[in-house]
């Protein structure tokens, strides 16, 4: 057995509740299959635990990375020190809370959500259909789809801060902008969200998801690992289009490559590293600029 490291004796005498895994493999809980091992990963299962862990942290003097379900995140080969914290199977359950409002816990994924919103009847959330990844990570990052976006529809958020202690805050104290909000500036975790959303019958917004999910699986390459949209929307015109237009579909560095699907993507064609993907975005950025004049900024958060 592996000698444990200072870290890991100290958290495992102070941690009472929350489940811990030591040397974890982090490509095991991201999408993109890309990662070495955290030093140490926790994995709470509900709000009790999750404050725990932080406080713990807090103690320990160790700033924890926050992940939810790992679906835009391209974490380093070398692996994490310190504390990796895991929220996808912790912090779930969907209510109704009137005609038009519902609340969503943060590790719901953002596909239950709008299936849960359409069962009753309640449409907003038609685009967050297929969108891969929790609600905790979409209002965090502010994600969209087919001209929808989280903030159009946020009305309220239960955050938890980096000490374990909670607040709410308004959907227009979350500061949304693109693919982003105020958290990732402060820090904080999303407990829940409150979504304001419209009355419309069923059927009609089930042919609204039946479209995007369509659209998603004609045009998306599903069947790679990735880890969603490579690229932020840049001013100017779409990144895709640019990278299409820039004859680097299929471009490859070693196991990495943009999708000949769908040029917005960056896939794992197996046994692609970190060191490929980032130099892949890079290459690309680099070779559209050239191009085009036009600046490409990753939307795959890179740890």
């Amino acid at each position: 057995m592996t000698k444990m490291t200072d870290f890991q004796q100290k958290i495992s005498v102070f941690t009472t509740q929350c489940q811990l895994r030591f040397d974890e493999p982090m490509s095991k809980h991201t999408s993109f299959r890309i990662g070495g091992p955290a030093e140490v990963m926790a994995f709470p299962r509900n709000k009790e635990e999750l404050s725990e862990i932080l406080k713990t942290a807090v103690f320990l003097d160790q700033k924890p990375i926050i992940m939810g379900a790992g679906t835009n995140i391209l974490a380093p080969d070398a692996g994490v020190s310190g504390l990796v914290i895991c929220l996808k199977d912790c912090l779930d359950g969907m209510e109704q809370l009137d005609d038009t409002h519902i609340r969503v816990a943060a590790g719901v994924t953002m596909t239950r959500a709008a299936l849960f919103a359409m069962n009753l009847g309640l449409s907003g959330l038609e685009f967050a259909h297929g969108i891969p990844g929790t609600v905790g990570g979409g209002v965090y990052m502010n994600a969209g789809a087919y001209g929808g976006e989280i903030c159009q529809v946020c009305a309220r958020v239960e955050v938890m801060d980096l000490t374990g202690n909670v607040c709410v805050l308004s959907g227009s104290e979350m500061d949304f902008s693109y693919r982003h909000s105020r958290l990732e500036d402060e820090g904080g975790i999303v407990i829940s969200a409150d979504f304001e959303l419209i009355p419309e019958p069923i059927e009609e917004i089930r042919n609204k998801i039946q479209d995007f999910l369509g659209r998603r699986k004609s045009s998306q390459p599903l069947d790679l690992p990735s880890a969603g949209s490579a690229f932020k929307r840049p001013v100017g015109g779409y990144a895709a289009a640019l990278i299409e237009q820039s004859g680097l579909k299929g471009y490859q560095v070693g196991g990495a490559a943009v999708s000949t699907k769908h040029a917005g993507f960056v896939v794992n064609m197996g046994g692609a590293t970190a060191s490929d993907v980032r130099r892949l975005l890079q290459e690309v950025s680099d070779i559209v600029y050239n191009k085009t004049g036009i600046h490409l900024e990753p939307e795959i958060r890179i740890w």
